[in-house]
């Protein structure tokens, strides 16, 4: 079946970096574009960033436009979501997505002094 399993989260300051990754399986991972999604405590979950199967075609939310950037190995059937700059406001449950088909379970990133 499809598995999407996140990992990478955690606690960070500030002005931090973190890298998610997210590890799939149960499906063509290289022909599927991929997503990254997060929600916050009473927020609705929000898409972060979007990359098609082959990559080089990316799409951010205006909160992560230069400071997150997605990625993917398709060799590794593996997503990523390098994150700098990190603030407060981007403390949440971060997923990963096969738009249409599965999420994973999510991974907590805090953000805090």
């Amino acid at each position: 079946q499809v598995k999407l399993v996140e990992s990478g989260g955690g606690l960070v300051q500030p002005g931090g970096s973190l890298r998610l990754s997210c590890v799939a399986s149960g499906f063509t991972f290289s022909t599927s574009p991929m997503s990254w999604y997060r929600q916050a405590p009473g927020k609705e979950r929000e898409l972060v960033a979007h990359i098609m199967s082959a990559g080089g075609s990316e799409i951010y939310a205006d909160s992560a436009q230069g400071r997150f950037t997605i990625s993917r190995d398709n060799a590794k059937s593996t997503l990523y979501l390098q994150m700098n700059s990190l603030k407060f406001e981007d403390t949440a449950v971060y997923y990963c997505n096969v738009p249409g088909i599965a999420w994973g379970q999510g991974t907590q990133v805090t953000v805090s002094s």
